[in-house]
């Protein structure tokens, strides 16, 4: 049985697809690629890797023979790094978001689709084990069809946005992300959810940083962004985003509503939560519903990167885009249509609330 050889870029992030990819029975990993030498040597010690396979330089990195690469970066570096990878004739299994920039996801687009190369965004969050059962429910007419859908992902990350110890106020790269361009984690399972509708027009709110007040760390500061879409099918979608409102620990919450009941997340923290779902066919009344990000039925050795298994089961779907060809849900056209919109939103907040069209790629 064939092996696909599988280097990581960005071993930070990256480092839990190099355990997804490295215990797989059909893929390896053949080489890494990170800035920090310390990273390169701890994680070349954890799988086995020789000094040959670990690289400072990306331009080398891609120069082995690799089938696929997985792109760990910061967000910021995507564009480039994809494009590379694709025209050297490797698959790319990305990071969200697919860019920072319109013009970013557009390059990467028109480059996977002028090369026929596969692309895959590695939005894990459809792979919460809740969120694969909620779609089974859907599909199977529980809840009738679903005329709104709403996400909120807080979480304060002020330690990754500037220094908060020996060096005060030094800032990271996400310093430059505003907490509404990160939505795809909402976005994605909302939009897996109703079978693949996009959205079309955006709006959202949130210009102001009064929780950090240093105007220099503008805008990953911003309070708190709240996001209201519209979608081709004529669906309402609401996203609310903070990468600074004190909250611990942080909460993703999910709830869609349809004709026939609806199906919702809890508001404690974690993954393992107690929702609520309410199916008219069935149900008198509103029930509990478990919401485990964890499938039960993994081992716990395929368990990784502290979000249940849903980073096992997404490294699964682009192996069996490679092996067979099966398209995952998030091909570059999704990649570009749950990155778009929080670029979009970002720009209606500056300009006080106005709606705007997300652009198509087509």
């Amino acid at each position: 049985m064939k092996k696909f050889k599988i280097g990581v870029v960005g071993i930070r992030r990256g480092g839990t697809y190099v355990k997804v990819f490295h215990k797989s029975e059909r893929s390896e990993i053949a080489a890494i690629c990170d800035l920090s030498e310390h990273n390169l040597e701890a994680s070349a010690e954890e799988i086995g890797l020789s000094d040959k396979q670990c690289y400072q330089d990306y331009d080398k990195f891609l120069d082995n023979d690799l089938d696929a690469i997985v792109v760990g970066t910061p967000i910021p570096f995507h564009e480039e790094q994809v494009v590379k990878a694709i025209k050297s004739g490797k698959a790319v299994f990305s990071e969200v978001t697919m860019a920072n920039t319109v013009e970013g996801c557009r390059n990467i687009w028109e480059t996977v689709k002028s090369s026929g190369q596969k692309y895959m965004l590695g939005e894990n969050y459809i792979y919460l084990d809740f969120i694969q059962k909620w779609k089974k429910y859907i599909d199977d007419g529980r809840i009738g069809r679903i005329h709104y859908a709403e996400a909120e992902y807080v979480h304060d990350i002020r330690e990754r946005l500037y220094d908060t110890g020996t060096r005060p106020g030094e800032s990271y790269w996400r310093t430059y992300r505003p907490p509404i361009h990160y939505c795809t984690h909402c976005l994605g399972p909302l939009m897996y959810l109703l079978s693949g509708d996009r959205v079309t027009k955006a709006t959202a709110w949130g210009n102001k940083a009064t929780i950090v007040e240093d105007q220099t760390l503008w805008p990953s500061t911003i309070d708190m962004q709240v996001g209201l879409f519209e979608t081709k099918e004529g669906r309402i979608v609401k996203i609310l985003r903070s990468q600074v409102t004190p909250r611990q620990k942080h909460i993703v919450t999910y709830q869609v509503m349809g004709t026939e009941g609806f199906l919702e997340s809890g508001r404690t923290a974690g993954y393992n939560t107690v929702g609520t779902r309410y199916f008219a066919g069935s149900d008198k009344r509103a029930v509990p519903m478990t919401c485990n990000g964890t499938c039960l039925e993994t081992p716990k050795s395929l368990r990784f990167g502290g979000h249940g298994t849903s980073d096992y089961f997404g490294g699964q779907a682009f192996l069996d885009y490679l092996e067979f060809g099966k398209e995952p849900f998030t091909t570059v056209d999704r990649a570009a249509e749950l990155t778009l919109p929080g670029i979009i939103a970002h720009e209606t907040a500056l300009s006080g609330g106005v709606w705007k069209d997300v652009p198509h790629f087509d």
